[in-house]
């Protein structure tokens, strides 16, 4: 796992990428919560979308609702950036869009993007 501490407008956001999944359970996504917080101090955490198992992605599982509940209830705002191009779950989708107009929780295809979104950034283009 590597972390990144990316400041912009501001804010602070810890920017990781692992090439192994961090996010699997609730218990995983409250153990990246704790470490974050405690190593950074940062409230503002993007993850890049392999470190999410894909159980996440399928809303049926409920798991996406859990874990994302868990961020919000910690008052972490959370992205997850990466290709989502070979989604094509109308919910998720949908569920993705209504995430990206609100305020805590993102889904981009970039960490860039994802920081910028962390850190009120107006949208480009």
């Amino acid at each position: 796992m590597k972390t990144e501490i990316v400041i912009k407008n501001g804010t602070e956001v810890a920017v990781i990428e692992s090439d192994e999944l961090l996010i699997t359970d609730i218990q995983s996504a409250l153990d990246l919560i704790m470490t974050v917080k405690y190593e950074t101090g940062c409230t503002n955490i993007a993850v890049n979308k392999e470190a999410v198992t894909e159980e996440f992605f399928v809303l049926s599982t409920c798991l996406a609702g859990e874990i994302l509940q868990k961020f919000v209830n910690y008052g972490i705002r959370f992205a997850v950036y990466g290709d989502f191009t070979n989604y094509t779950s109308k919910p998720l989708k949908d569920f993705m869009y209504e995430s990206n107009r609100g305020n805590d929780i993102y889904f981009q295809p970039s960490a860039s993007l994802a920081v910028d979104k962390l850190c009120g950034v107006p949208s480009r283009g």
